[in-house]
């Protein structure tokens, strides 16, 4: 449930934020249709990232890219009047705008879902609170272990007490209708999980169906089979958090829980040029040179019939 008086904080939280991407409608998306819209594609911490000495954040911190985003995507169901978010980051307030402005809707989501509890996917829940929009019951949609973060550790905890939001709890595997037209799955995937456990989601519509895993460890180390998933939905959206390892000089490499991006590509690479076509890469370490759509490596991606997930692309549902 929405108040009113939650709105107006949100119209004066926008104003005074950096610009918002400018929403051009898609010809290829109909009013009446659902679809996705991707709000952010950049990893936890950000681009620039703090303490960031190296030339791909050096301009960035004068000059930030409004196209570079903690990762997170909107949904729009446009024939219920309902708009949904995955993930709240820290780019909260502009995404919201974002959102806001493509489905012209005021105010606060419909639901929100959280896949884990590491700081890029869930800190945004603060601008829900008494010092920013005051926010009134929002549905937040978590697994059991992310609901007991939230429960028992401040200051999430004012958040459900002060029911700015409304927990509600996830099962793996099992579906959750939002509208006559969305449903939502959250699948379990491995990852660290100190705070909370990590999924994924299938999102389907009525003629489509994506799968969001911005965050997991090797594909190796899951039991499902990645390939089986891209085979069962029409976008699959999924963790391109570093390119190679030669974004982590001095790191040992077998610490790097993420399948890099050129690892998901080899296994992906004896795929129908159809099967690669579903796949967005997403959720770009600062360091990564996908974040460039200039990059060689940017290039070869696309060439090759990858997608790289990009601010305000709109995905039919």
């Amino acid at each position: 449930m929405k108040s009113i008086l939650g709105i107006f904080p949100l119209i004066f939280l926008f104003s005074c934020s950096e610009p918002v991407p400018v929403y051009e409608p898609n010809d290829e998306v109909q009013s009446t249709e659902p679809y996705l819209i991707i709000l952010g594609n950049v990893q936890d911490a950000g681009s620039p990232q703090v303490g960031c000495e190296k030339e791909c954040c050096k301009e960035l911190f004068d000059n930030p890219d409004p196209y570079r985003r903690v990762v997170a995507l909107g949904l729009i169901d446009h024939s219920a009047h309902k708009q949904f978010l995955f993930e709240a980051t820290p780019d909260f307030p502009q995404q919201m705008g974002q959102l806001n402005a493509a489905s012209g809707i005021m105010g606060a989501p419909d639901g929100i879902f959280l896949s884990h509890a590491h700081i890029g996917h869930y800190s945004g829940l603060m601008y829900l609170g008494k010092e920013a929009m005051y926010a009134k019951e929002v549905p937040v949609h978590v697994m059991p272990g992310m609901r007991d973060f939230l429960i028992n550790n401040g200051p999430w905890d004012k958040l459900v007490q002060n029911k700015n939001i409304v927990l509600r709890q996830l099962a793996q595997d099992s579906l959750l209708a939002l509208t006559n037209s969305i449903k939502v799955e959250p699948i379990l995937v491995p990852h660290r999980d100190e705070y909370s456990e990590t999924v994924g989601f299938i999102i389907s519509g009525p003629n489509k169906r994506a799968l969001f895993i911005p965050d997991i460890d090797k594909w190796s180390k899951w039991e499902k089979d990645i390939i089986d998933l891209i085979s069962e939905v029409d976008y699959a959206l999924i963790d391109g958090t570093f390119y190679d390892g030669n974004e982590l000089p001095g790191r040992d490499i077998n610490e790097v829980p993420h399948p890099f991006v050129k690892e998901s590509c080899k296994l992906f690479d004896t795929l129908p040029l159809s099967e690669r076509n579903k796949i967005y890469f997403i959720h770009f370490n600062h360091t990564n040179p996908l974040l460039d759509p200039t990059s060689s490596e940017s290039r070869s991606i696309e060439q090759n019939g990858y997608h790289i997930a990009r601010i305000n692309e709109k995905l039919k549902l």
